[in-house]
């Protein structure tokens, strides 16, 4: 590597022959990049410049459709929160395409499994997923405007790119259930005609398939287990993972926008699939994991948990806050995405512990050209606390109080008319002490995660048997109503009234003050038979069945 080269951007710029490359290791002795040709042969390449924490080189080979990872040389000091591992091969941060997956096996792990403690030296080739080097700036746009619809008229459909259309009969079945599935204009024209001005996609970053569902026989479907902050998600993709799943993401955007629709996507930066101290060691454990996670004081072989998932983002060091803010405006600047829903936000915003609205990672959102043009939605609580009306003036959040306090209304719970009065007129009593206008709240009373909106009025009870965990899985207060009997009936009294209590979710989310979501699929009474966490349910509970679907409503 005899080329200049240079410490910024982080990730790889390509040039002529090859690639300048930069990776950010505090902690690092080493770092190598390993290009893989299609036989799996690797040739690896030292960075052998160094300016503060970032390691550079010029990459000779490194171009567009190239699959390459890093190898990272420094201690293996669990106890002091070192884990690094020259045999693992792990995913560049900055990656824009991923290739593969990982298997679960004891090449994707940092630590012997069963001898926490001591590291791991099987080698990680061939058992990862890789990332491909694409170009930025190849596709045509064309004269592409972006909708930039105000929050005044913007309504939200919240969706899963894969369970939409992957059993829409009108669109081919090579492209249902992918990103050119949701191009395609039987499905933008169905999306059209509804009325909707935004689609919130579920997490579309690219992530990674749990172990313990697999061997169950599930998969993670929602997707809230990332690893690439800045790939969309290859399994999405109906032309393949070697690199053309990124035209393919943003020929759906051009073609959504096309329509007047704008594209948000749900967003995990709060945690990382690399999950606790016993976790595989994918990408950023290898590379800094103190830099990149938070750690327990005092006992930093352990992980500081307020996501529930094992890890937290470590948004208090200037790295991981540049790769969040990075992959920000990429989306952005790059994918030409409206905005974003960020997942358990509130943990973003903590500060040693305590949320802040003052944060580091609050304020540098703040002060950014780029994302002050975007829309920007939090859901305001982690595992640790509750945060709603606590963000700042420009951000709406989830608010979760309506949710619960229009199904109490509408089940017939008493005394609850002055607090639905409340929730009509924009939850004055949430942001009108802090001069924040209704428009701060995203009103809903079905998402992702929980009852639809069929199944909010058809069981008392969650039914998650299917998930595996013998129903223990999944909120149990669920504030519905089956009017009668449990699940789907003949009665046409029941379902009649069923209907008609659909109809009056739907009228009170659309006509209060504030920004109104919709879960997708609730228009047609879409059901996942009473599962309240079908998070790994990635077949018919979850998929849009347009087949039977109910057009009533």
């Amino acid at each position: 590597m005899t080329a200049e080269s240079l410490p910024y951007p982080l990730g790889i710029t390509l040039r002529e022959g090859g690639a300048n490359v930069a990776v950010y290791s505090e902690r690092a002795d080493k770092v190598i990049v390993s290009l893989f040709d299609a036989r799996g042969r690797e040739k690896q390449s030292e960075l052998t410049e160094r300016t503060g924490h970032v390691f550079h080189g010029f990459v000779p080979g490194l171009v567009p459709g190239t699959r390459y990872g890093l190898r990272v040389n420094g201690p293996w000091d669990p106890a002091n929160g070192l884990r690094f591992s020259p045999a693992k091969v792990l995913l560049p941060p900055h990656a824009r395409a991923v290739t593969g997956s990982w298997d679960n096996t004891q090449a994707v792990f940092g630590h012997q499994l069963g001898r926490p403690k001591r590291r791991s030296d099987t080698n990680g080739a061939r058992h990862v997923a890789l990332g491909v080097a694409v170009n930025r700036r190849e596709f045509d746009w064309g004269d592409h405007e972006r909708p930039r619809t105000p929050l005044s008229e913007t309504i939200i459909y919240e969706m899963h790119v894969k369970g939409f259309t992957k059993l829409m009969e009108w669109v081919p079945e090579e492209f249902r259930g992918t990103y050119a599935g949701l191009a395609h204009p039987a499905a933008v024209e169905y999306l059209k005609n509804l009325g909707v001005t935004a689609v919130e996609l579920l997490p579309i970053h690219q992530f990674v398939q749990d172990a313990h569902l697999q061997e169950k026989g599930l998969r993670n479907y929602w997707g809230y287990n990332s690893i690439g902050f800045f790939a969309p998600h290859n399994e999405y993709a109906a032309t393949g993972d070697t690199g053309h799943q990124v035209d393919e993401f943003k020929g759906m955007v051009k073609a959504l926008h096309a329509a007047g629709i704008e594209v948000i996507l749900d967003v995990v930066y709060n945690h990382t699939a690399e999950g606790n101290d016993m976790g595989p060691t994918y990408s950023f454990k290898g590379i800094d994991n103190p830099s990149y996670y938070r750690l327990v004081e005092g006992d930093a072989a352990h992980y500081f948990d307020t996501t529930g998932t094992g890890n937290s983002f470590n948004v208090s060091h200037p790295a991981a806050l540049q790769v969040i803010m990075d992959s920000l405006r990429y989306w952005v600047e790059d994918m030409h995405i409206d905005g974003f829903r960020f997942d358990l936000a509130t943990t973003l915003t903590r500060q040693g512990g305590d949320a802040s609205l003052h944060s580091a990672f609050l304020t540098l959102i703040q002060q950014d050209p780029t994302l002050a043009q975007v829309k920007l939605i939090a859901e305001p609580w982690d595992v640790a606390g509750y945060q709603l009306g606590g963000f700042p003036a420009d951000w709406s959040e989830w608010n979760g109080k309506f949710r619960d306090d229009v199904r109490d209304y509408w089940r017939g719970t008493p005394g609850v008319l002055s607090t639905l009065s409340q929730r009509v007129l924009g939850s004055p009593d949430i942001y009108e002490d802090s001069r924040r206008a209704p428009l701060s709240s995203v009103n809903f009373v079905t998402a992702h995660d929980g009852f639809t909106l069929a199944d909010l009025t058809s069981y008392n009870e969650k039914h998650n048997e299917a998930n595996g965990e013998d129903n223990r899985d999944g909120e149990s207060d669920n504030r519905s109503n089956n009017y009668g009997v449990e699940g789907p009936t003949d009665d046409e009294g029941i379902n009649a009234f069923r209907i008609r209590q659909r109809k009056n979710f739907l009228a009170t989310v659309l006509l209060s003050a504030g920004v109104p979501m919709i879960l997708g699929g609730d228009e047609i009474g879409r059901t996942q038979q009473g599962n309240n966490n079908a998070y790994c349910q990635d077949n018919e509970i979850s998929w849009f069945d347009w087949a039977n679907a109910d057009w009533e409503l």
